[in-house]
């Protein structure tokens, strides 16, 4: 099994290859968060499919903003991503047939473990109105992804429009901008799959976690073939069916980092 990536605008990871069925020929492209691709979990479940399905799978990894447009081109056949709104924005455009959930964790405010601010323990509104309120260095994505429009939909909560010169967008990346939010000493919404992943190469600490507030769901939409004839249905839906399914969704509860689950399933029973 062979894997190139490559890094341009977006990251094209391309796992083994299989001869195809004579009217289906070519790849399923697959539009992925940066916060799925960094876990490490698509290593575990993309090579299980396309043994499954003799087709090679290319992930493009992207924020769910620019995810989503590039399904909106055609320039995909799936979108995984989290950023509800826009999701059902997208179905509503008739850019999608079919969305289903998948899985979800949490975002949490990541910062200094000497935190200025003194927001640990509290809950992620008023964390922002102190960062805010202190002028404190804050690192935002700033590039439309699901984490970015989740900021700023708290933001919008607060009422506090962070518009302070420590207020510093990195438009990258959850990885990179975890990275750089640990240079400056920031601090950074982040999901806690991606931190975990990172954990062990950044000084940051998690310093709010607040469930109720944070949720962080996950779904994956098939761009609709009518729009874009070359769109791959039949494999897209086998995907959605892959992922969806009970063996999948143990396999997604049962992968880990350090011991501890990165992601929840949402199509297993609470007692399975």
């Amino acid at each position: 099994m062979k894997k190139s990536i490559l890094i341009a605008s977006f990251i094209c990871v391309a796992i083994g290859c299989h001869p195809l069925q004579q009217n289906q020929p070519g790849r399923l492209r697959i539009a992925v968060t940066s916060s799925t691709f960094d876990s490490g979990l698509l290593d575990r479940l993309i090579p299980l499919f396309e043994k499954q399905h003799e087709i090679q799978v290319d992930t493009i990894v992207a924020g769910s903003g620019k995810a989503l447009k590039l399904g909106e081109q055609g320039n995909v056949d799936l979108v995984w991503v989290h950023s509800r709104t826009a999701e059902d924005k997208f179905m509503a455009a008739g850019d999608g047939i079919r969305r289903e959930d998948v899985m979800y964790n949490s975002f949490e405010i990541l910062g200094p473990a000497s935190d200025p601010a003194g927001v640990r323990g509290g809950r992620a509104a008023e964390a922002l109105q102190a960062i805010s309120r202190g002028q404190h260095w804050f690192l935002s994505r700033g590039d439309q992804s699901g984490t970015h429009q989740r900021e700023l939909s708290l933001w919008k909560t607060v009422g506090e429009p962070p518009h302070w010169k420590q207020y510093i967008e990195s438009n990258q990346g959850m990885g990179p901008t975890l990275v750089m939010a640990d240079q400056k000493e920031a601090y950074v919404l982040a999901d806690r799959g991606t931190y975990l992943k990172f954990k062990d190469k950044i000084e940051l600490v998690s310093l709010v976690q607040s469930p109720e507030e944070l949720a962080n769901p996950y779904g994956i939409l098939v761009v609709n073939p009518a729009k874009h004839p070359a769109i791959k249905d039949a494999f897209a839906q086998a995907f959605v069916d892959f992922l969806i399914s009970p063996a999948t969704q143990r396999l997604i509860r049962e992968f880990k980092i350090a011991g501890e689950q990165l992601f929840y399933p949402l199509h297993l029973a609470a007692t399975e």
